[in-house]
């Protein structure tokens, strides 16, 4: 397991619009992909090969290098130091 990552909650990297998409609040970069917060994110498409619906309620480990972060997984439910791999 990689030590340098931070633990963000999903609401501190998206937020949730009124048409119920998703939209990065800072830049995140995902398998070499960096979105923006012109980026939405709608239900049911993966980006990144990631459908990021699916993983509301979970926490995020990221690595924040020149003001993006860098996606390294989801915590698994409930939240533990052990996370899924976006590449496993």
């Amino acid at each position: 397991m990689e030590s340098d990552y931070k633990k963000y909650k999903f609401s501190e990297i998206f937020k949730e619009n009124l048409d119920g998409s998703l939209t990065p609040i800072k830049p995140i970069q995902i398998n070499g992909v960096t979105f923006r917060s012109s980026t939405s994110f709608q239900k049911g498409v993966a980006f990144g090969g990631i459908d990021f619906h699916l993983y509301k309620n979970r926490d995020i480990a990221a690595k924040e290098e020149n003001d993006i972060l860098n996606f390294i997984g989801f915590f698994k439910e409930p939240v533990d130091d052990n996370y899924v791999r976006s590449n496993p």
